[in-house]
C-alpha cells in the first residue's frame, strides 16, 4: 500500500474528530474543519476521514441513517437514540465469543462484529414523560 503522507489537512480533520465525544458525522466535521481553515474543501476532509479510517487512526461507525466517527479505536459498542439520533459507547466489554461462534458456524475469518443498540436516550424519556 502506498504510504499516505501527513499534511495539515489531515491533521486538523484528526483533531477536530478527536476533540469530541458525540461521534460526529462527516458533514459536522467538515463545518468545524471550515471554521478552522475556510479554504478546505468538503472533498478534502471525506478523503481524510477515509485515510484516518483506513489508517486505524479514527473510527467509522455505520448507522442506519447516517456514518459517524470516532477516535476511539478499541472494540466497543454504540447506544443510538431512535428520537434525536444522539450516539454514544456504551461500556460493555467486547464479546469476543461471538467472532469465535459465528466463525465456526460460518467459516468466515472474522475480525469483529459491531452491534448498535436503539433505545430512548433519558432526555428524551424524559421530555415524553413532560
Amino acid at each position: 500500500m502506498k504510504q499516505q503522507r501527513d499534511t495539515k489537512q489531515r491533521r486538523l480533520v484528526l483533531d477536530i474528530v478527536c476533540a469530541h465525544s458525540d461521534h460526529p458525522s462527516a458533514d459536522q466535521i467538515y463545518l468545524d474543519v471550515r471554521m478552522a481553515d475556510k479554504k478546505i474543501s468538503r472533498g478534502t476532509v471525506y478523503r481524510n476521514l477515509k485515510v484516518l479510517v483506513r489508517q486505524g487512526q479514527i473510527l467509522h461507525v455505520r448507522l442506519p441513517t447516517t456514518d459517524r466517527y470516532e477516535s476511539r479505536t478499541d472494540m466497543h459498542y454504540h447506544l443510538l437514540c431512535v428520537d434525536c439520533g444522539a450516539i454514544c459507547d456504551i461500556p460493555l466489554l467486547y464479546n469476543e465469543k461471538l467472532d469465535k461462534q459465528a466463525s465456526l458456524k460460518t467459516g468466515y475469518i472474522i475480525k469483529r462484529h459491531r452491534t448498535i443498540f436503539e433505545g430512548v436516550c433519558p432526555s428524551c424519556s424524559t421530555m415524553k414523560e413532560q
